[in-house]
């Protein structure tokens, strides 16, 4: 007996969001131009920025393909990896200045890594120690970012400027 439901996805099929992605990749390679990029950033800039949707960084930033290395994570937070990240930049493709974008709304905000944790071991039934980075103040967080990238030996002495992206208007505002 067939069913009235859409078929759901699995590890071979995907959704139908997933496809059109797909058929707009096919879309976009037509008219890659392959000449016109090089792996080290235009600008020279490596940007570490929160994942949300909300922030376009590009836009928000006037930035093209090849302009900047965007660096993203739940927070826009310096994780070791995100320093990884940073560090390969600066060292193998001469970056030489660095932004971090925090955010309005933030879904870390506010909440704590105690009770991200009690969610998912309710759900899983299991238990593993994994940092979330959840912060009070978007601020502050930003500011800690500044001050780990700034105090890490591996992280050139380049500037390093912070800036918190509003939700509501788009408008970056630079924190100190």
């Amino acid at each position: 007996m067939e069913s009235d439901q859409p078929a759901q996805p699995t590890a071979t099929t995907g959704s139908p969001e997933y496809e059109r992605l797909l058929a707009e990749n096919r879309r976009y390679v037509e008219t890659f131009d392959r000449s016109a990029l090089t792996a080290a950033p235009l600008s020279g800039m490596a940007i570490l920025a929160c994942m949300d949707a909300r922030l376009d960084v590009e836009e928000a930033l006037g930035l093209r393909t090849g302009d900047a290395h965007i660096i993203r994570n739940a927070g826009g937070l310096a994780t070791d990896d995100a320093i990884r990240s940073i560090v390969v930049s600066q060292e193998l493709l001469g970056t030489d200045e660095v932004i971090v974008i925090g955010h309005t709304q933030c879904g870390l905000e506010g909440r704590t890594d105690a009770d991200i944790r009690r969610r998912l071991v309710e759900r899983t039934g299991r238990d593993i120690p994994l940092a979330f980075g959840t912060f009070a103040d978007v601020e502050t967080s930003v500011r800690a970012q500044l001050d780990r990238l700034r105090s890490h030996p591996w992280i050139r002495l380049v500037p390093i400027h912070g800036l918190i992206f509003d939700v509501e208007t788009g408008q970056l505002t630079e924190v100190a």
